[in-house]
């Protein structure tokens, strides 16, 4: 039996070989030239039914082939909402944690002073530039010498950067369920999950079931 038998029938969607060679007793987390295993193979094609019949008997959900991606972010990429969930729902009954959650990086464009209207918002310095409050020469606890039109970004963390990075310049990182109730009703920004940014072709979301 050649040892990538299996990979090649979940390559091809060839549902009866597949299973013979499961029942056969075929090296489950065979890997390819790329390194990829019949369970990133199945991810890759969307089949929940091949990958939930590969995890039954012992696939790997965390193993990563040469491009360093697990099943679940194979799936993502290629946009299979189901097998996405399926794949998270055993990687997190696995870890012991709830499935969900963001995964990708995400972010949004504010104006700075759209944010300073919370009631609580302080600001970190950057580069040590404060500004003066105009009162006695003392500066302005913790508020950058930034416009209230300067453009600044929100991440799904609800940290606050001048820079599209998530660790880079960060501006506001006092995240409480005040800050977070204040993003989502007064600014409209919920940090989306990763299966809301799955969209079909007529750009309705995948995951609006």
């Amino acid at each position: 039996m050649s040892e990538m038998k299996l990979v090649e029938a979940v390559k091809a969607g060839a549902r009866a070989s597949f299973r013979e060679l499961i029942e056969s007793g075929a090296e489950i987390n065979q890997q390819d030239e790329q390194g990829w295993t019949p369970l990133n193979w199945a991810a890759a094609r969307g089949d929940s039914e091949m990958i939930e019949l590969l995890l039954q008997h012992g696939a790997d959900p965390f193993k990563v082939g040469r491009d360093l991606r697990t099943p679940e972010m194979i799936a993502l990429a290629a946009g299979h909402a189901e097998a996405v969930k399926l794949l998270r729902r055993t990687v997190a009954e696995i870890k012991g944690e709830e499935a969900g959650g963001p995964e990708r990086k995400y972010c949004r464009a504010y104006r700075l002073g759209e944010l300073r209207r919370f009631s609580a918002w302080t600001e970190n310095k950057i580069n040590g530039a404060e500004e003066s409050d105009g009162r006695s020469g003392n500066q302005t606890q913790g508020r950058h010498a930034l416009s209230d039109g300067a453009i600044v970004f929100l991440h799904q963390d609800y940290k606050v950067t001048r820079s599209i990075w998530p660790d880079e310049d960060v501006i506001f990182d006092q995240v409480t369920e005040q800050w977070k109730d204040y993003c989502a009703t007064s600014i409209g920004f919920v940090a989306p999950d990763s299966l809301d940014l799955i969209v079909q072709p007529n750009g309705a979301s995948k995951n609006a079931a």
